[in-house]
């Protein structure tokens, strides 16, 4: 294994599916594919895809790193739990990294993460994540927006490299409001006693 730490970091928080590789200081690879819906499916042969280009196998990973959001709630999960499973079972560190300082990463200007109708979640400095109105974040000063899939995931992948070996507390999502899903109408199956 080469001494420089390789670092896989990936990202499904949004309506993509993106992957970096990241030796020492350089990005080796990196890949992003705009979808809304199948990230489930497609993460881990882009994974396997990225690696083999590389020319890497999952033995060469130093550590993980996963976007934990916030963003799309479903994708958090696919990536979050996808991470932790192949951090367990490499024996690596695996590091959530917000989709806040991810963008911090990428320029200068408040991070913002894009929401439904025109608006997005915004981390003033000292103050919980909130969602508002896209043209009142904009009021605050510039804003950086997740648009750019391949930099963000590439910002993750930085941000491991940063942290990994401090972490001991696995990936969790980060959610700035609950889930909207509607509960189940369905009755809960009965159990028997023995």
């Amino acid at each position: 294994m080469p001494s420089d730490p390789i670092i896989l970091a990936f990202d499904t928080s949004a309506a993509h599916c993106a992957a970096a590789l990241l030796q020492g200081e350089s990005i080796l690879l990196s890949r992003a594919e705009p979808m809304s819906r199948g990230q489930a499916e497609r993460l881990m042969p882009l994974l396997e895809e990225v690696l083999a280009e590389a020319d890497c196998t999952w033995r060469d990973l130093t550590a993980i790193g996963v976007g934990i959001g916030p963003g799309n709630f479903t994708g958090i999960r696919i990536s979050v739990s996808a991470a932790r499973g192949l951090a367990l079972g490499l024996g690596i560190p695996a590091v959530g990294v917000s989709s806040f300082d991810a963008l911090a990463e990428i320029g200068d200007g408040l991070p913002a993460i894009r929401a439904p109708r025109e608006q997005v979640y915004v981390a003033l400095p000292g103050q919980e994540p909130a969602l508002m109105a896209q043209v009142q974040a904009e009021s605050l000063g510039p804003l950086i927006l997740n648009d750019d899939a391949k930099a963000q995931v590439q910002a993750i992948a930085r941000l491991t490299a940063q942290h990994w070996q401090s972490t001991t507390t696995p990936p969790a999502p980060l959610y700035v409001r609950p889930a909207d899903a509607a509960p189940s109408k369905d009755a809960p199956p009965v159990l028997l006693e023995e």
